[in-house]
């Protein structure tokens, strides 16, 4: 297949720190292309793949122009110059790329990479069937099953890049943003309950997770606290692969946390509350624990005092199995084949 890759033109592929849809982007070119797919990555000029690669920037604009619009109308004018040469084009942000080849009749794979906000609702509802959709969750489906959709397939990770380590060090670690669906304030209240040392890597960029961050969540946080900033990739898999736990006590139907593959690929289970997708990732009891939101700090602190039921190895095994970038691009492969069959 000839397959266009479209990315969104913010960050670069793979991103340079935050950026979770860049990731999952960067695996699924590489991993098209390993099996034998012809295929472009439109993104910007800073990003390595083995695809080739096409862009409009030169480098990556950053997290504070997300959304602009300049950005998004000259990254779709560039992609969509000659789109008769692609079979597939899978869009990634669902602005103007979106619009564009399903307006012109191309076929078109979008995945569903955010939540169904009224926003997007009538987007999605305003294309109607000239687009083809993939949820990254059954939930995620099931909060819209009226579109169109060429499946469902989850994100997937490269598991060998994950160091796995079954010997902890003495820290359980958050991972996300400052924002109060995240749930960062349950965590700082689970570590102090369970007297553990709590290591929080966050992100803290709009006003209201400033505000969120400073009134509610630092007076939270318990003696001993290690607060770092937006961390690299490297760090990041150095923290998962140390943490005792990763405590993800989110309040929102969130499509799927790539967090949770990536720490249980490290043999480190995680500690989540029962929305979105959590219980299609986190096997409870074998690798780890899904816990109320109401009461997350309490049962939280529970689980945290009976880890040893958790084995590591079965932590990674569940992720090669279930949420690897070969699973995940052979769910892609068969979806492309479902919308190009239907063309044709």
């Amino acid at each position: 297949m000839r397959i266009a890759e479209v990315a969104p033109p913010w960050l670069a592929v793979p991103p340079k720190g935050y950026g979770g849809i860049e990731w999952v982007v960067a695996l699924l070119a590489d991993g098209l292309v390993d099996r034998g797919h012809d295929v472009t990555l439109f993104a910007t000029g800073d990003s390595k793949t083995r695809a080739r690669l096409d862009y409009a920037f030169e480098t990556a604009p950053g997290s504070k122009l997300i959304n602009d619009i300049w950005h998004d109308t000259i990254h779709t004018l560039h992609a969509y110059r000659d789109p008769d040469q692609f079979d597939v084009f899978h869009v990634h942000s669902p602005w103007s790329a979106l619009v564009v080849p399903a307006l012109l009749g191309r076929p078109t794979v979008h995945t569903l990479h955010g939540s169904f906000t009224p926003e997007m609702r009538r987007l999605y509802s305003a294309l109607g069937d000239r687009a083809r959709y993939v949820a990254i969750s059954e939930n995620q489906r099931s909060h819209m099953p009226e579109l169109p959709y060429a499946g469902v397939v989850y994100n997937g990770i490269d598991v060998a890049a994950y160091p796995f380590r079954a010997d902890k060090d003495d820290f359980v670690l958050f991972l996300g943003r400052a924002h109060p669906d995240k749930g960062v304030h349950r965590a700082a209240l689970a570590a102090r309950e369970a007297g553990v040392r709590l290591v929080v890597a966050v992100k803290v960029a709009h006003e209201e997770e400033q505000r969120y961050w400073t009134e509610v969540v630092l007076p939270a946080l318990p003696p001993g606290t290690t607060v770092l900033a937006e961390i690299s990739n490297e760090e990041k898999l150095d923290l998962l692969s140390r943490a005792r736990a990763v405590l993800f006590p989110i309040d929102w139907d969130e499509p799927f946390g790539l967090v949770m593959p990536e720490a249980m690929a490290c043999g480190t289970p995680i500690i989540a509350t029962p929305r979105g997708s959590v219980p299609e990732i986190v096997v409870d009891g074998e690798t780890g624990f899904i816990v109320s939101v109401e009461d997350y700090p309490r049962e939280a602190a529970a689980c945290l005092r009976r880890l040893d039921a958790i084995d590591p190895k079965a932590c990674r095994a569940h992720v090669e199995q279930r949420f690897s970038r070969e699973t995940m691009v052979a769910g892609y492969e068969r979806a492309f084949e479902r919308v190009l069959s239907g063309a044709r």
